[in-house]
């Protein structure tokens, strides 16, 4: 019986807004040496820079001192993502936005990202690390060998 061997990478970013692209580049990089459709790896890359900002924004509360981990790693037939910050993380499961409210105004139009995330990307888990340190969400996208 063959093992499948995952090949994994890892790439450090600083807790500065326009570092995501880094990490969006690199899946997008990783996802099309994997055989990805361009419009998944499209997908791909914008649910890694909600969650890198996300990381940045929320759980490292932009400290500079702090970087976010970005892991990749590819399977046979899905690429798994994980997303690292020194945050608490997250309790209960992110609520689905409002859509209209934040149209017409009534609600903040901010706080979409983490739906956004769970739309784009076939699993999406946040996971609250122990004693309220490095906290990941880890992100999920499958090959669709079907449509190739």
């Amino acid at each position: 019986m063959s093992q499948v061997k995952s090949t994994s990478v890892e790439v450090r970013l600083p807790s500065q807004l326009g570092y995501e692209k880094v990490a969006m580049s690199t899946a997008a990089a990783v996802a099309k040496l994997m055989g990805f459709r361009e419009d998944r790896v499209e997908d791909l890359k914008t649910a890694v820079a909600e969650a890198c900002i996300n990381a940045m924004e929320h759980g490292n509360r932009l400290n500079e001192g702090l970087s976010v981990g970005v892991v990749l790693s590819a399977g046979k037939d899905a690429l798994e993502v994980k997303v690292i910050d020194d945050g608490k993380g997250l309790t209960g499961r992110p609520a689905k936005p409002d859509i209209d409210r934040k149209i017409h105004g009534e609600e903040d139009p901010r706080g979409m990202g983490m739906f956004l995330i769970q739309a784009l990307v076939d699993e999406a888990e946040w996971v609250t690390g122990a004693n309220g340190k490095s906290s990941y969400v880890r992100l999920v996208i499958r090959l669709d060998k079907e449509a190739e």
